[in-house]
């Protein structure tokens, strides 16, 4: 560490994964970092790599990010092994460098899954994230005025479960972290928070159905490692998904009856 107070800055070694489209090999870079502040964010620390491996004629690192307030759900890599790094229920973007040491080697890859295939360098391809929620998870509502909010009546334990599902960002990290690559965590939390509430009633079965069976297309089955859980940049609770799998098991029995009473 150089410099004292806030003019401390950091060396670091950067071990950075670069592929150039989803069929290169790929295969790490390492970078030396000086001048690092500890109160750099990681993509602040990236930005400034990018910026030195310009001026040097070298290609930039691709990397997702947009908010960067750990709300968007669009960054995310895995740090030395861990999916967003090192500090628990943080993005990547809201990690800081303070949370690594002077003369540290950080490995940098992109998340790891089949369904994640890689764009570029630490860029994935998460659409089939989208596929997922394409299948049902919205509400149908018919057109006209909104009631008042407080016309439906909602317990405060349902109201606060929804909401805990609903903080899901959809970062891809569950998956990443999975040994599976499962995706029970992220479809659970986007059933939760629907189903849970009275609007997402009539729609419910039909719902669980297809986006579960949707997810089933892409990823892997949940064999209750935990590890999505850990992961999660917003804490959600594997609970989740002991709901969302009660409610596959009742979407099927309930889907058949319908089909049958509309035949």
């Amino acid at each position: 560490m150089s410099g004292s107070g806030h003019g401390q800055t950091m060396r670091i070694t950067l071990k950075v994964w670069r592929q150039d489209n989803p069929s290169d090999k790929g295969g790490f870079q390492v970078v030396d970092v000086p001048g690092v502040s500890p109160e750099m964010s990681f993509l602040e620390m990236l930005d400034v790599v990018n910026g030195r491996l310009t001026e040097s004629g070298d290609r930039p690192i691709v990397f997702d990010h947009d908010c960067r307030e750990g709300i968007c759900g669009s960054c995310g890599v895995i740090i030395n092994g861990v999916a967003h790094g090192p500090e628990r229920g943080t993005a990547t973007c809201q990690l800081h460098m303070r949370k690594f040491s002077d003369g540290d080697t950080i490995a940098v890859e992109p998340w790891r899954a089949a369904a994640f295939p890689v764009i570029r360098d630490l860029a994935v391809d998460r659409s089939a994230f989208d596929r997922i929620v394409e299948a049902g998870g919205y509400i149908s509502a018919p057109t006209g005025s909104a009631i008042d909010a407080n016309m439906i009546p909602i317990p405060k334990p349902v109201a606060d479960a929804s909401m805990d599902a609903a903080q899901c960002i959809g970062c891809g990290a569950c998956v990443a972290a999975c040994p599976n690559s499962a995706a029970q965590l992220f479809t659970s939390a986007k059933l939760a928070h629907l189903n849970l509430m009275p609007q997402g009633q009539p729609e419910r079965w039909a719902r669980t159905e297809a986006m579960v069976e949707t997810m089933e297309q892409f990823f892997g089955s949940c064999t209750n490692h935990g590890e999505c859980q850990d992961a999660c940049p917003k804490e959600i609770s594997v609970d989740f998904i002991a709901m969302m799998n009660r409610d596959y098991v009742k979407s099927k029995r309930k889907n058949r009856q319908l089909l049958s009473q509309s035949i």
